[in-house]
């Protein structure tokens, strides 16, 4: 059996306490352990600040960039060796493992190649000098410097590698050093990233430090230049943010927490176009890839009155042609949950929804065998106003159908109660209608996707988080954002106005007068 292993100053070492057990979610055979203390984080923190951030931060942003670069081809490189281990402790299909590792990989490439555009200075300026006096002889600059602290990066479950690699692209290419936390019940390959990491030696020592167990008690030793990156519940989330020491020392938390996103199709949507069928299709998808494990998954479906037995009878005929079981088998689409925990709660979802629902296709009940096997379940509001439609997100192959009648203040209304979103999906053609709902959705969102007959084979899903746009969302969603491009690495570095004459602020920081 292995036993998973932290990487903490420059060793990896097996931790101490009770071992916690890793399965396979198809099978239940116990694939490894893990245990939860012996890290000495308060020593772990330092060495990332002493040694780590200098190391990183007497790099030029190229030299960071070509780190990431270095670190997408390893990943790569290994990539048949990751998708095995993610099939057997994840329960991912082949498609659902690259999904996560390709996005491991083409995250770093793209904060490698985001770097080649970024100047020699160790600054970058944001946005244009503004006169504070009658003369530039007084003058100001707003430049964004790297924070001399640490990165704490808690992972979900959900995504070991790709979870990893978007926090850590950011953070190493803005010069701050990675304590990261994987997801137990998937750190097998969590922790075989890590290794890649590490063996590589792209990154300085004390720039990556990688946690297999808990971490409680570490966020007492943060301070004021440090940051903690949450991916996880709602609930986890708010007694992160919560930590008295966080408060006290106004460490810096971004969270991106569960969210109950929504699709919502236009009542222009004519039943043979191609913005019907982005719509089915891209709502199947996230029903059942990574068997509906993902934050950015459909789990509220808006459909007008008129269409509704047409969008059942579609996504049934898709959901009920997805083959499940044991994802070692190359024709299995949709594998288990991830543990046993998972199961547990998604199933007790289901039924806490089908207390306010018809159930179209799927349910609650065990299936046959051994492993964390859900059904595909569809159902369908019998009132959608009904509250815990718009509070409870199962997290797990399960969405459910709001009928509405057509109106753009309807969808608005219906879709902004779920308190804030990591992404909603909109299908129509009618640009009036569209005109009316996206700006009515969109303080409430993180991205708004807008699916149309242009964007049908054009278009990657809004399931797809992609580096050059932003991730995150308001309110129940944590109120963070991550990746957009530069925006990225805002939350590691600190913007500070600098006052002074025009001409010596020029010298100083090369901007020309």
């Amino acid at each position: 059996m292995n036993a998973l292993h932290s990487y903490v100053r420059g060793d990896w070492i097996a931790g101490s306490g009770d071992p916690v057990q890793l399965h396979d979610p198809s099978t239940e055979e116990v694939l490894a352990t893990t245990r939860p203390s012996g890290v000495d984080f308060a020593a772990v923190l330092q060495h990332a600040r002493k040694v780590g951030g200098p190391a990183l931060r007497a790099l030029s942003w190229k030299e960071r960039g070509a780190i990431l670069n270095g670190l997408a081809k390893k990943l790569h490189e290994h990539r048949d060796e990751l998708i095995e281990i993610s099939a057997r402790n994840g329960g991912n299909t082949r498609g659902d493992a690259k999904f996560d590792l390709d996005g491991a990989s083409g995250t770093l490439a793209y904060y490698g190649k985001l770097a080649a555009e970024l100047p020699d200075t160790p600054w970058l300026i944001d946005g244009a000098g503004v006169q504070l006096g009658r003369t530039a002889r007084f003058w100001a600059e707003h430049v964004l410097m790297p924070r001399p602290g640490v990165g704490v990066h808690i992972n979900a479950f959900n995504f070991p590698a790709w979870g990893m690699a978007e926090k850590m692209a950011c953070a190493l290419l803005a010069g701050t050093p990675v304590v990261s936390k994987a997801g137990t019940c998937s750190a097998m390959l969590a922790e075989r990233v890590a290794k890649i990491v590490v063996d590589s030696g792209l990154v300085p020592e004390g720039g990556f430090q990688f946690l297999c167990g808990a971490v409680s008690g570490l966020l007492d030793h943060l301070d004021a230049m440090d940051l903690v990156a949450f991916t996880g519940s709602a609930k986890t989330g708010s007694r992160i943010r919560g930590n008295p020491n966080l408060i006290a020392r106004s460490v810096r938390v971004n969270i991106e927490a569960d969210s109950i996103n929504s699709a919502v199709l236009g009542p222009d949507a004519e039943l043979d176009g191609d913005t019907f069928t982005q719509f089915v299709t891209n709502v199947a998808i996230d029903m059942t890839q990574k068997a509906g494990q993902k934050c950015t998954a459909v789990r509220r479906i808006l459909v007008p009155l008129e269409h509704l037995d047409a969008v059942k009878e579609a996504l049934v005929e898709r959901l009920e042609a997805t083959r499940i079981g044991n994802v070692m088998d190359e024709q299995v689409r949709m594998g288990p949950v991830a543990s046993k925990a998972q199961l547990d709660d998604v199933r007790a979802g289901i039924k806490r929804l089908q207390d306010h629902c018809a159930t179209v296709l799927g349910g609650a009940e065990p299936m046959d065998g051994p492993g964390y096997f859900v059904k595909p379940t569809l159902l369908q509001a019998k009132d959608a106003g009904t509250d815990l439609l718009h509070e409870l997100e199962v997290f797990g192959p399960c969405a459910t159908i709001l009928p509405y009648d057509g109106k753009a203040a309807t969808a608005t209304e219906l879709v902004n109660r779920g308190g804030g979103c990591l992404v909603a999906s909109v299908y129509s053609d009618d640009k009036t209608w569209l005109g009316d709902v996206v700006p009515g959705i969109a303080p409430w969102h993180g991205r708004v996707w807008i699916g149309s007959e242009k964007t049908m084979g054009q278009a990657l899903g809004p399931g797809a988080v992609l580096p050059g746009a932003i991730h995150g969302g308001p309110g129940r969603a944590g109120g963070g954002e991550e990746l957009g491009g530069l925006r990225g690495l805002q939350p590691y570095l600190m913007r500070t106005a600098v006052q002074g004459d025009r001409a010596v602020l020029g010298k100083t920081f090369g901007i020309e007068g």
